[in-house]
């Protein structure tokens, strides 16, 4: 497979999980059911879907520049700072018992930074002009190695995985009820008071 045959799969992934998020919303939002059901599958599935997309990402990222020869360029460099560590981070949340909440923590502050340097990168990308020189002319960021589906540029694509990730973490709630270092008030229990010696 070339560079643009691997954008186009990872884009037509990008549209059918975005379709899925998509549908998921406002399925819940119209029927008590369905939203008790995506709650149901999200605790279920939820913590080991967030680290599946930033496998899958990171497998992609890699890919581009390993076997596609793609150099990365010093935005998508700073993305993969965040994007990278949400493998180990997730991991280890999606496998831990109950999950635990300061790894959903330290996920978001990770997803929050990526998406923060994407969205740089996706307007310079879009809108050249609006590029100060910062980049390396050599590997501008402005650069579009690809476009899956005519569209799916390496960091839009990217756009699409942090934002599932998040959307898996903001929306995966389960870790409170087994996290083992949860504090009682954190599990919305009543605080048992000492009695008087």
């Amino acid at each position: 497979m070339d560079g643009a045959q691997v954008a186009d799969t990872f884009g037509v992934m990008a549209v059918l999980a975005v379709a899925g998020v998509a549908l998921a919303v406002v399925a819940g939002a119209t029927s008590a059911g369905a939203r008790a059901a995506i709650r149901d599958l999200v605790a279920q599935h939820g913590r080991l879907s967030a680290w599946l997309v930033a496998v899958v990402a990171t497998a992609g990222s890699l890919w581009f520049s390993e076997a596609a020869d793609f150099t990365p360029c010093q935005l998508c460099w700073y993305q993969r700072i965040a994007m990278y560590p949400l493998v180990v981070v997730l991991g280890v949340r999606a496998f831990t018992p109950g999950g635990s909440r300061d790894l959903r923590l330290a996920g978001l502050l990770l997803v929050g930074a990526g998406l923060l340097v994407n969205a740089w990168h996706v307007t310079i990308e879009t809108w050249p002009s609006l590029e100060s020189g910062a980049c390396d002319p050599v590997v501008p960021c402005t650069l579009r190695w690809v476009e899956g589906l005519g569209f799916f540029t390496i960091p839009r694509l990217a756009t699409v995985a942090f934002g599932l990730v998040g959307v898996a973490l903001l929306a995966d709630r389960s870790d409170a009820s087994g996290d083992p270092y949860a504090r009682p008030d954190d599990l919305d229990a009543p605080v048992l008071e000492e009695e008087p010696a």
